[in-house]
């Protein structure tokens, strides 16, 4: 099934762009620059962009705020009359080491709260890659962490893991979930590295 839409997940609001918790956000901006989809607007809860050529693809930022996920892509289904399995979701998971990648055509939501939106407002049906946010230093509350900063020593890894997530869902584009995934679920990344 082609993909319609690609979900990016994160909080809105300039204080969070940066948080472990908005590289969903960051890699749709970034897809959104290669594609030259600049208009943005508010739709389905969301922030929206379309592909100006091309197959018809949009972006999505839900504005919802993480917790509250599902009611934007429930929304968007219903507005763009898209099954979940034509979305694609990127989301950040702390399971992941920093810069590893993971694309499952299906899943459960695991220990993330966007997920587990999501999953219960239209099931576990839909696309999704997860990109690793988790440090090599320990951290004391989940909540805390998912929504502080990267650390310095950690931005060049970050930049790089967004633009191999970028890869990935363009050749999801061009030539689908399952051979993209055998190329991006096939790196491991290591502790800090990229």
């Amino acid at each position: 099934m082609d993909t319609a839409a690609v979900v990016g997940l994160g909080n809105p609001g300039p204080e969070y762009a940066s948080t472990r918790h908005n590289v969903g956000f960051a890699v749709v901006d970034e897809l959104a620059r290669r594609l030259r989809a600049s208009s943005w607007r508010r739709a389905y809860l969301s922030l929206t962009a379309r592909r100006p050529r091309g197959a018809s693809l949009l972006l999505v930022k839900p504005q919802t705020y993480m917790n509250l996920s599902g009611e934007a892509f429930a929304a968007l289904c219903r507005g763009e009359q898209l099954l979940p399995a034509q979305c694609l979701v990127v989301v950040d998971d702390v399971e992941l080491p920093l810069g590893q990648l993971r694309l499952r055509a299906s899943g459960g939501a695991g220990s993330h709260n966007g997920m587990r939106s999501i999953v219960a407002a239209v099931g576990e049906g839909f696309p999704r890659l997860r990109l690793g946010i988790r440090g090599v230093d320990p951290w004391h509350d989940l909540a805390d962490y998912v929504l502080a900063d990267f650390t310095a020593d950690e931005t060049e890894a970050v930049a790089e893991m967004v633009s191999r997530a970028a890869d990935c869902v363009e050749e999801t584009l061009r030539a689908g979930i399952a051979r993209a995934a055998s190329r991006a679920n096939a790196v491991e990344a290591k502790p800090g590295e990229p």
